[in-house]
């Protein structure tokens, strides 16, 4: 049972690492790429959806990207949202296609956005922890059943904890990893 529990604790903390992934692609490291763009949100026909599903992207340029609708007609829609967006960059339009230039970083939007970095990697550590508050309130439930005795109930939470640890410490890495990446000019 204790097993069960601690690969569903696996399961869950490996999505949130996936999710800090996603989420990280978004911010922009001076260089163009197409996962800046990708999953933002635009109203197509009412409802959101991935910029992605409803255009190519490409990197023409490495300062430059290209977004060509598979309609026309979707040109508005994609330049609102992409000038909506948080992501600081202006859309240009020729009729047919948006141009993204991406700007040289200065040295103080660079500290803003390993502030982000900072700020989310924060929250996946938080979502780490809240997975494992859960797998130990799972435990405890199993120990008042009488389904697992208290030794355990012990050695299960340590287990948790030696999970969390590692989850946490990857959180770490990959936060390291795009800090590095967005100071280096």
């Amino acid at each position: 049972m204790i097993a069960d529990i601690l690969d569903e604790t696996r399961d869950r903390m490996g999505k949130a690492i996936d999710i800090l992934h996603t989420d990280l692609m978004t911010i922009r490291t001076g260089r163009a790429s197409p996962a800046l763009v990708e999953r933002l949100n635009v109203d197509y026909y009412g409802i959101p959806t991935p910029l992605m599903q409803i255009a190519s992207i490409s990197v023409p340029e490495a300062q430059t990207l290209l977004i060509r609708p598979y309609a026309a007609s979707d040109i508005a829609t994609i330049e609102r949202a992409i000038a909506m967006s948080d992501i600081g960059l202006t859309p240009n339009n020729d009729g047919k296609q948006i141009h993204l230039s991406i700007p040289h970083l200065t040295e103080e939007r660079r500290r803003d956005l390993t502030k982000q970095v900072s700020r989310r990697a924060e929250e996946a550590r938080v979502a780490i922890r809240n997975i494992r508050r859960d797998a130990i309130k799972d435990m405890r439930s199993f120990q008042n059943e009488g389904l697992i005795t208290e030794d355990d109930l012990h050695s299960g939470q340590d287990q948790a904890q030696v999970v969390t640890n590692d989850f946490v410490a990857k959180v770490d890495a990959i936060a390291r990893d795009k800090e590095t990446e967005i100071m280096t000019i």
